[in-house]
């Protein structure tokens, strides 16, 4: 069943809906070669050094995305995650004409500022590598939050931390199915809206 806002679209834009929903896997050619960027990654927001986790996070999502043959795009990590009445925003993928794509995380909660635990920023860079993907990889017109993007976000997931519970993935998937944003509409190009990708994530371990 759609999301509550595929109603308010277009016949156009709903079709675009309907094929990313279609879609529920990324498989990688070769995930084991990403482990032990996936391990830098938890290692560098374990020590709490901004700046490591910037270039490990930058450098995983390089290596994911050459492995699909989709371009590279730019990795920010901030401080602090910014808060609002519609929660704490986690990341942000943005990209227009005349600006290429970017990606900001934030690496520590907005009321406790605690470093962010590392499945959760992990899963938070899938996300915003996801929106990436709709438009370079799966070749879509818009990027909307769909059952089978968290699905298509879950399934990378689970390739980079093989370890996983299934139990614990379907968990989080369930708890990003009901988060507040996930019945709003879709990420667009700056040009279009300022809007974030995501907003809370309710599954910090």
């Amino acid at each position: 069943m759609p999301f509550s806002y595929y109603y308010r679209l277009s016949p156009g834009r709903q079709a675009i809906y309907r094929a990313s929903d279609r879609v529920t896997e990324v498989r990688l050619p070769a995930p084991t070669r990403l482990h032990g960027l996936v391990d830098s990654l938890r290692e560098a927001l374990a020590e709490d050094d901004r700046r490591r986790v910037q270039a490990a996070a930058a450098a995983l999502s390089d290596a994911l995305l050459a492995q699909l043959g989709v371009s590279a795009l730019e990795v920010r990590v901030l401080a602090v995650r910014p808060r609002g009445r519609w929660g704490e925003l986690h990341g942000l993928y943005t990209y227009g004409e005349k600006d290429p794509p970017r990606i900001k995380l934030w690496m520590r909660t907005a009321r406790q500022r605690e470093v962010v635990a590392f499945r959760t920023f992990l899963r938070t860079l899938l996300h915003e590598v996801g929106h990436h993907l709709d438009y370079h990889f799966l070749k879509l017109h818009d990027s909307y939050h769909t059952e089978g993007f968290f699905a298509r976000e879950s399934s990378l997931f689970r390739q980079l931390v093989p370890d996983a519970p299934a139990a614990r993935a379907k968990k989080a998937d369930g708890a990003v199915r009901s988060s507040p944003r996930s019945d709003q509409p879709p990420s667009r190009p700056p040009k279009r809206s300022q809007k974030p990708t995501q907003g809370r994530l309710p599954f910090d371990d």
